[in-house]
C-alpha cells in the first residue's frame, strides 16, 4: 500500500494471514527526491553500475543502512533496507527502478 505525498513515500507492510484479517506490521518513509533527480540527469555516458548519489540514515527517513542510487542496465536503480517504524522491530527491503510506460509524459 503506497501514499504518495510530494517526493516523500511511506510504505506500510502488513503480514498475510490466510484465515484472518492483515495484521500492519509497521510503517517506513523514505524520500524519493534524490532518485527523480537522478532520473532527470544525463547518465548514459556512465559505466554500469556506477554510483550516482549515496543517500544515507537521517531523522527524517528510515533507512537502516546507506542506499546507493545506480545507473544499471541503462536505468537509474535504487536499493535500501528500511527499518519499520510503530512496531518492535522490523526491516523491509526494496528495490526502486522506474519504469516508462508507453504513451506516458515520463518526467
Amino acid at each position: 500500500m503506497f501514499t504518495f505525498i510530494t517526493s516523500l513515500q511511506i510504505q506500510t507492510v502488513y503480514d498475510h494471514d490466510t484465515f484472518s484479517k492483515d495484521d500492519k506490521m509497521g510503517d517506513a518513509e523514505f524520500d524519493i527526491k534524490a532518485f527523480v533527480e537522478a532520473m532527470r540527469m544525463d547518465l548514459h555516458d556512465l559505466p554500469a553500475g556506477a554510483v550516482v548519489v549515496r543517500v544515507h540514515p537521517s531523522r527524517q527517513n528510515c533507512l537502516a543502512e546507506e542506499s546507493c542510487i545506480t545507473w544499471t542496465d541503462g536505468k537509474v536503480a535504487q536499493d535500501m533496507c528500511l527499518r519499520l517504524r510503530n512496531v518492535e522491530c522490523g526491516e523491509v527491503a526494496l528495490s526502486l527502478h522506474w519504469i516508462d510506460l508507453p504513451g506516458s509524459n515520463g518526467l
